[in-house]
Order: C-alpha cells, then sequence, then structure tokens
C-alpha cells in the first residue's frame, strides 16, 4: 500500500514554541498533526514538505544535508528567532524529486542553501518534536498556476512506494488582512466548497481545482494563491484516491474555517 498524501494547514508563525492563549488556539490542529504521525507511523525514509512560503521560477527542491532556518515571520517574541528544528535534510531524495520531475518535462533544479521555513518547522514539530525524520522542501513555481502543480504531484507519485511522504502545507483560508471574526463567512463558505470538491470522483476534482477561482469567496479566501496550492501537489499525488479530512474547527485563528487532508487510506500499521 503507498503512504498517503497530505495537505495541512499550518497555523501561524512558530506557534509550537509560544505559550498561553496564542499557544493554546493551535489544540486542535496540533492533536490531528500528532494523530498524522501515528498514521505514517515510524521511519519514513523522508518528508517532503512543499510549503506556501517558497516559491521559485521553477520547481526547486531543498539539498541540503543539515537545512538552516529561514525565520519568515514578524512582531513574534525575539527567543522565536533563535529557535531551531535539526532535522536531517536528505539530498538523496531531493535528487530523487529533481529527477522525477526532469523526466515529467518538469523544469526543476536543487538549492543546496535554502533552510525550512514555518511552514514546515512549525507542523513538523508538532509532527516530530525530536525532529528525528529527514525532512525537505520542494518549492511551488512561480504563476502558483494549479494544472503545474497538479502535474508535479503526478510526476511524484513513485516517491509514494520508496517511503517518501508527499506533505503540502498552506492554509485552506488564507487571508492575512481578514483573520479574527472577519474571515467568518468567507472561510466557511470556502471551506464548504473545498470538502464538497475534495469528495468528487477524481476527475470532477481535478476540474474543479483547476477552476478554484470561481469557488464561492475564493479570491477573498485566497487573494494570493500561494496557501492553497500546496494542496494541488498532494492531490496530484494521490489523483485517483479517495480525500479524508483529518482536521476541521470553525473558529481558528479567531474565527476561520479551516482543514486538512489526508488522500489515500492510511495504514495504522506501519
Amino acid at each position: 500500500m503507498m503512504i498517503p498524501t497530505y495537505f495541512i494547514s499550518h497555523g501561524g508563525g512558530p506557534w509550537p514554541w509560544l505559550g498561553g492563549q496564542f499557544r493554546r488556539q493551535f489544540d486542535q490542529l496540533e492533536a490531528s498533526l500528532q494523530a498524522i504521525a501515528r498514521e505514517i507511523g515510524d521511519g519514513p525514509r523522508a518528508i517532503l514538505a512543499v510549503s506556501g512560503h517558497w516559491e521559485e521560477d521553477r520547481f526547486t527542491v531543498q539539498a541540503s544535508p543539515h537545512p538552516g532556518m529561514v525565520y519568515d515571520y514578524g512582531g513574534f517574541p525575539p527567543e522565536t528567532y533563535q529557535i531551531t528544528y535539526p532535522s536531517p535534510g536528505a539530498p538523496d531524495v531531493a535528487s530523487r524529486v529533481r529527477d522525477l520531475l526532469t523526466q515529467a518535462g518538469i523544469d526543476a533544479g536543487l538549492d543546496a542553501q535554502r533552510g525550512y521555513d514555518h511552514g514546515v518547522f512549525a507542523p513538523l514539530k508538532a509532527m516530530y518534536p525530536d525532529a528525528n525524520v529527514p525532512v525537505l522542501q520542494l518549492s511551488l513555481k512561480r504563476g502558483l498556476d494549479p494544472d503545474a502543480h497538479l502535474a508535479a504531484g503526478r510526476a511524484l507519485v513513485p516517491l509514494r512506494d520508496e517511503g517518501v511522504v508527499i506533505l503540502g502545507s498552506g492554509l485552506s483560508w488564507h487571508n492575512l488582512g481578514m483573520f479574527g471574526p472577519r474571515a467568518r463567512e468567507s472561510s466557511q463558505a470556502f471551506d464548504a466548497w473545498l470538502d464538497e470538491t475534495l469528495a468528487q470522483p477524481p476527475d470532477e476534482r481535478t476540474r474543479r481545482l483547476i477552476a478554484w477561482e470561481q469557488a464561492p469567496a475564493a479570491r477573498q479566501s485566497h487573494p494570493d494563491a500561494d496557501h492553497l496550492l500546496p494542496l494541488m501537489v498532494a492531490v496530484g499525488a494521490a489523483e485517483r484516491e479517495t480525500a479524508y479530512r483529518v482536521h476541521h474547527e470553525e473558529h481558528f485563528m479567531g474565527g476561520v474555517t479551516a482543514s486538512s487532508y489526508r488522500f489515500g487510506v492510511a495504514n495504522q500499521g506501519r
């Protein structure tokens, strides 16, 4: 059985390192991430994370054996700009990812300098707090074309038989100017469309995802599609498989309705 793919809503900034009420608002998300780690089981070869916080002119794979940190947030306590997530990288997997993409006719490259951004180190801290699983990132491609990201996912299907977990990390609703109660109506509308879309038969699901801008409140929910496009890679890599909602809450980050999904059947015995 191939390893499922995932799309997660990754939360705000360096939340696993914080305390108090800010930290508590991520309790349900944290529980869902821990459940995903249990589903994956011990010893995945690597986690290939596609973060909404990294875009390049072509698909680019993080290739450092020991990635550093990218503190891509603002307004947090000074100590959060010194935290580390010392997971090993996976240069061998990076080369495999690049090769699979290029074999599919998709321009791709390697980046040996890129560090982990918070779309990766925050959820991975919740999933693997000991940082003992190799992790590498795949960038989005500028232009954020859904079809291109679905195609990238299709090219990466063989990884699922090679012990690599494909993890799209974004947020099912992402409008920095509307977080809080103002997000309630648009996030509910878009989340309902997303859940209905992902429940469709494969061909219809893909068609609707490509045309996501026609969804209710689409551009209110995603003024920039960077936090939605990781979903396309996860779906493309499991295009004929069933979607299962693995996290859903209606008051996320002060009023957002948000969801995360698994594509494929989890093998609890892994």
